[in-house]
């Protein structure tokens, strides 16, 4: 991850690779009573990290693509226990538009020399979709789909 020191250097016509963290957030009922539990008992740092292109190319001058790893029902109850307990479950990789780039907790990561969204696409299939917190969750797959050092 980019040091918060160093100052970006966008390459011109090329993708823009960018790293952000989000609060995690739970459903109402008892998976978000365990999420603000563990949060407050600190027992569990609440972020969720995603990369995130921005493309050269047109049309999309003011889209980016996310791309992250999250449990497969993250609304599930029992997904939400087997978490915290550190058990494995079901996850997805998820890419989706998003209209302008976070505001806070984003940082600009790289400008590889080959398109990005395709690099990270080619990513997604080799990716294990088993997920467990601390062992292989949304901060490996952030981690291990770094586009930026191509």
């Amino acid at each position: 991850m980019a040091s918060l020191l160093m100052k970006p250097t966008v390459t011109k016509g090329r993708d823009e690779v960018y790293v952000a963290a989000v609060p995690l957030r739970a459903t109402k009922g008892p998976a978000q009573l365990l999420a603000s539990s563990a949060h407050s008992l600190n027992l569990w740092d609440l972020q969720h990290f995603m990369v995130i292109v921005k493309p050269s190319s047109p049309p999309s001058h003011s889209q980016a693509l996310v791309f992250d790893f999250q449990p497969k029902d993250p609304e599930n109850i029992f997904a939400a226990l087997a978490v915290l307990s550190g058990k494995a479950i079901p996850g997805v990789v998820l890419m989706r538009k998003l209209s302008k780039l976070p505001r806070s907790k984003c940082w600009f990561v790289g400008s590889p020399k080959a398109g990005a969204i395709d690099m990270a696409l080619e990513f997604n299939k080799v990716w294990d979709t088993n997920l467990r917190v601390g062992h292989h969750d949304c901060r490996d797959y952030t981690n291990g789909n770094n586009l930026s050092a191509y």
